[in-house]
């Protein structure tokens, strides 16, 4: 009991205002970021709010990472967006809670160490694949037109490039989007230019004064609209109907993703801290990651939320804004569930197109143009992979990609073993 007292006293004196800092930090990141990931997919802004709060708080406190931020990420939108398409939003709550569970069981059979089978060239292209759909499914929201019919991301992206070029255009919705996007872009230059030492994100930043542009000029455009508190952690007494074959298959999907995406985030994060302090950190425990994350999971998806991953994004903003322990991952759920009771109102005049705006600026980060050419200057199988893996996750889907794109990098190193290498 000393020691634990001694270790809590410790704590407070050196770590406490790093993490709190680093806490609002990410709800500053997560906010819009959240918000157009649940609209993007189709369970609305509320839903990834509540995926925000529930999942950034329970995976912060059981998970096997220090540093991890966990909540709704572009590679789950991408394969909840088909889901929802087909089953509906309710779907949701019976999908979250198997795949959640199925993760939990992931940690329990110690099957933390998956992630080291997948070659790294194959990662790259699955990370690429996911910043190509993510791009592709904002343009119903950064044009203004109806989202098309069904959950395959090609057809959706085509039909809606189709009723855009038959219909008027919506400027204005198409002006604020390029604005956000520009501005997004060009923050962290701008800041340095003016020498600001308070760190300000851009996507917050972009959010926030874009959306009081709009207002302030009085532009009739789509908007977020209020989300009344009693949208936000409706626990679910009833399940929707669905073939089981089809239940288990999506989530299995589900589980599939958010374990391998969780597990790259927190190395992602033990990484980025080894470089920050010039030692070598307190590595995450993978086991531990997969049973929290299955956990957050489960419960975000019963309380009208949807399921959750480590988000390599946020998890970065955290480290770099000087997290230290969990309690930065329990600040930032607190300050988000601060900022949606306290600036609902607020919260509902952002615009649609800035919310498509910030996702496509999110895009082009995850895209990564420098590890692009990277990747594609490496040796004929981690080429191949990548490049294999990327056309694959587009065309078809997340774990077909992975699968594909692994297959080929395994063939091309069996048959061409002088120009293979090592991720």
């Amino acid at each position: 009991m000393v020691g634990r007292l001694s270790r809590l006293r410790s704590y407070t004196r050196t770590n406490f205002r790093f993490d709190v800092i680093a806490g609002i930090t990410v709800a500053l990141v997560a906010l819009p970021l959240a918000l157009g990931f649940g609209e993007t997919s189709g369970a609305g802004p509320a839903s990834g709010l509540v995926t925000a709060i529930v999942a950034g708080v329970i995976a912060g406190v059981l998970g096997g990472s220090r540093y991890q931020i966990s909540g709704p990420t572009g590679a789950m939108t991408v394969v909840l967006v088909p889901l929802i398409a087909q089953f509906g939003v309710s779907a949701l709550v019976p999908i979250g809670v198997i795949a959640g569970a199925a993760i939990v069981l992931m940690g329990i059979l110690r099957a933390g160490n998956l992630l080291e089978k997948i070659p790294w060239s194959v990662m790259e292209g699955f990370t690429l694949g996911i910043a190509i759909i993510i791009a592709l499914q904002q343009i119903p929201l950064v044009f203004d037109v109806p989202r098309g019919e069904g959950g395959e991301t090609l057809n959706n992206a085509w039909s809606s490039l189709t009723y855009t070029v038959s219909h008027p255009l919506h400027g204005v919705s198409i002006a604020i989007a390029v604005l956000t996007v520009a501005l997004k872009m060009a923050w962290p230059h701008l800041m340095r230019r003016l020498r600001v030492r308070i760190q300000i994100p851009a996507s917050a930043a972009a959010l926030v004064l874009v959306s009081a542009l709009v207002v302030g000029l009085g532009l009739n455009v789509r908007t977020i609209g209020e989300i009344p508190s009693s949208e936000l952690f409706q626990v679910a007494t009833t399940w929707p109907t669905i073939p089981l074959p089809s239940l288990l298959w999506a989530a299995l999907i589900v589980a599939f993703l958010g374990a391998l995406e969780s597990l790259l985030s927190a190395r992602v994060g033990d990484s980025m801290v080894h470089r920050r302090d010039h030692e070598l950190p307190v590595p995450f425990n993978p086991h531990r990651e997969l049973i929290g994350q299955g956990i957050a999971t489960g419960a975000a998806s019963l309380m009208g939320g949807m399921p959750a991953t480590g988000a390599i994004a946020r998890t970065s903003v955290n480290i770099r804004a000087g997290a230290r322990t969990r309690v930065a991952a329990v600040t930032h759920s607190a300050a988000l569930l601060v900022f949606v009771l306290a600036l609902s109102s607020v919260v509902s005049v952002i615009p649609i197109a800035v919310l498509g705006g910030i996702l496509l600026g999110t895009s082009w980060r995850i895209a990564n143009p420098r590890s692009i050419m990277e990747s594609l200057r490496t040796t004929w199988p981690e080429r191949a992979g990548f490049v294999v893996t990327a056309l694959a996750v587009v065309a078809l889907d997340l774990v077909w990609g992975i699968v594909i794109g692994a297959v080929v990098h395994a063939l091309l190193t069996r048959l061409l073993p002088g120009h293979s290498t090592h991720a």
